[in-house]
């Protein structure tokens, strides 16, 4: 079963560890809006793509095939107070093999082959993109007011509610990003598609503003699963109801269907509606017992195996 799995961050990481446990057949794509830290760092000095969610990805591949050392290398962060402080091993590795090769996507498959994993990394654009996003709640004297700020940090922690985004090249407003020929090919060609969980408006719906990898996702035949997150995320998500997260979805891709909901049952207040919300994109709720009891914000891997699998109809009984 081919899959493919979009996002960034700890939330793609979470869907890669999952989907493993039912296919070996995984591609990764990946966001690259990221402006900060190390990979803010690494793409305003050097201009590449920001590695940090690809690494993430890197790590979660690692560790499921065996290759744990690579995975916690990978994920490893200099100390000190000197140029590399604060600085991934990944993230340098993975902007050297750019660097040298001089393409996202050879460079990637390189960083494969090196690290020996069978999972598939791919960026979802080949050019670096920015966020801009129109939040509401930043001007005391009239909180109602829109205001559009810059940059996936400004958008993840904004003190205001965000309302919608927009996505384009860096420094190149007048025309849409490009969606990466290779992960456009892994979502026409999958059997299953997985979106989410992840930062809603900085790592999720990215993917679909990027024209054609969203012409993409609606013209595939795999069958699509959107995965929700556990907790609404302070800034980007503050108040959000799961099904919130669904219409927000629908706003920025009204032609998107998906066939499946996957959710934690005990982060969903109420589930009627959560049912009606999937229902307007096309797609059933699978409730489950999907979040880790001991790391609290953290799905379970083998749980949300389990849901996968329900909600791709493959067996199981542990959502409904």
């Amino acid at each position: 079963m081919r899959a493919v799995a979009l996002g960034g961050g700890h939330g793609l990481h979470a869907t890669l560890t999952a989907l493993r446990r039912i296919t070996r057949a995984v591609t990764a794509v990946v966001t690259v809006a990221d402006d900060g830290g190390s990979s803010g760092r690494l793409r305003r000095e050097l201009g590449l793509l920001p590695p940090g969610d690809l690494r993430q990805a890197f790590a979660a591949f690692a560790a499921e095939d065996g290759g744990r050392l690579w995975a916690e290398v990978f994920q490893h962060r200099f100390g000190g107070d000197g140029a590399l402080a604060g600085h991934a091993v990944g993230n340098l590795l993975l902007a050297g093999l750019f660097e040298v090769l001089g393409d996202p996507v050879a460079a990637l498959d390189e960083a494969s082959r090196l690290m020996g994993i069978s999972g598939r990394v791919l960026p979802m654009s080949p050019e670096p993109l920015e966020i801009e996003g129109e939040v509401s709640g930043l001007d005391s004297e009239d909180p109602d007011a829109i205001r559009r700020i810059r940059g996936q940090v400004a958008v993840a922690s904004t003190p205001g509610q965000v309302h919608r985004i927009t996505l384009h090249p860096a420094g190149r407003q007048e025309r849409p990003p490009r969606g990466c020929a290779e992960a456009i090919e892994a979502v026409l060609e999958a059997d299953v598609v997985f979106l989410g969980p992840g930062s809603w408006f900085t790592s999720v719906l990215p993917h679909v503003l990027v024209p054609d990898l969203h012409d993409a996702l609606v013209r595939t035949t795999a069958t699509k699963v959107v995965v929700l997150n556990l907790v609404p995320q302070p800034g980007e998500t503050g108040g959000f109801s799961p099904e919130r997260h669904l219409d927000v979805l629908f706003e920025h891709a009204p032609a998107l269907r998906v066939d499946a909901v996957v959710a934690d049952r005990d982060s969903v207040p109420d589930p009627a509606s959560l049912r009606r919300a999937a229902e307007r994109l096309g797609a059933r709720a699978c409730l489950g017992a999907v979040a880790d009891p001991v790391v609290a914000g953290r799905h379970d891997p083998g749980a949300l195996a389990q849901c996968m699998r329900e909600a791709l109809g493959l067996g199981g009984e542990h959502c409904g």
